[in-house]
């Protein structure tokens, strides 16, 4: 019985999760009965990955990192293809997230594989690429990374773009021959440089409120930044 209450518990907080996914979007909320269908199979991935993983389960925004996968292989116009997209979906979102698990661990968050030290890595980024605006967010505004780039880095970004951007992020992050982290975290200096004028022109109250939420951009000229830092980061 404690297993069962234990498996429902979990499944509740999935399905609360899986509503609040995207509900901008047609795919995860329309009067259709279809965004009933991609919910489902969104609860029975997280579930299924929950069971497969005890030592980790399910933790709040792995919601976020499946939607993509799903919504990319349930809209291939292929539909001898699409009616794998509930595996497909599947299996990537594991890929992912044996890559990226760890930040979801709060037990290792100051671990060498923890999210502390992602963190940790994306301002000694950041202060090779630009050392006044770094000098500006860290010392001078003493800004903690863990109001911004925890959300950033956990959720590869998926909840600072408009969704056909965050589509178009993460077929670079997830083709990236250096790897999908290292992708992830050199957009998320090229966010930071982008926005160095404003942010060297605030004051803390302004800065934290641009760095939690991200102001329209276009997401291909980010992506040319971070492109253009790598041989810096190399």
């Amino acid at each position: 019985w404690n297993k069962y209450f234990a498996d429902n518990e979990v499944k509740d907080q999935i399905a609360r999760d899986v509503a609040r996914t995207h509900p901008d979007i047609h795919f995860f909320n329309n009067q259709d009965g279809s965004s009933l269908e991609h919910k489902q199979c969104m609860k029975r991935t997280l579930f299924v990955f929950a069971k497969l993983n005890p030592g980790l389960a399910y933790v709040q925004g792995m919601n976020e990192l499946h939607a993509p996968l799903l919504w990319t292989f349930k809209t291939d116009p292929d539909k001898a293809e699409s009616e794998h997209a509930e595996a497909d979906a599947f299996f990537c979102f594991m890929e992912i997230m044996s890559e990226f698990r760890d930040h979801f661990c709060k037990q290792l968050d100051n671990s060498s594989s923890g999210i502390r030290a992602t963190m940790t890595r994306l301002l000694e980024y950041l202060q090779i690429c630009d050392w006044e605006l770094w000098d500006h967010l860290v010392n001078r505004m003493n800004i903690d990374p863990q109001y911004f780039a925890f959300r950033w880095i956990t959720l590869m970004c998926s909840q600072e773009f408009h969704f056909p951007d965050l589509i178009r992020l993460w077929d670079t992050f997830l083709a990236d021959p250096k790897g999908r982290l290292e992708s992830l975290l050199r957009f998320c200096v090229a966010m930071l440089v982008s926005a160095r004028d404003m942010l060297l022109a605030g004051d803390f109250a302004s800065n934290l409120k641009l760095l939690q939420s991200y102001p329209p951009t276009d997401v291909n000229i980010l992506l040319n930044k971070a492109e253009q830092l790598q041989s810096e980061l190399s």
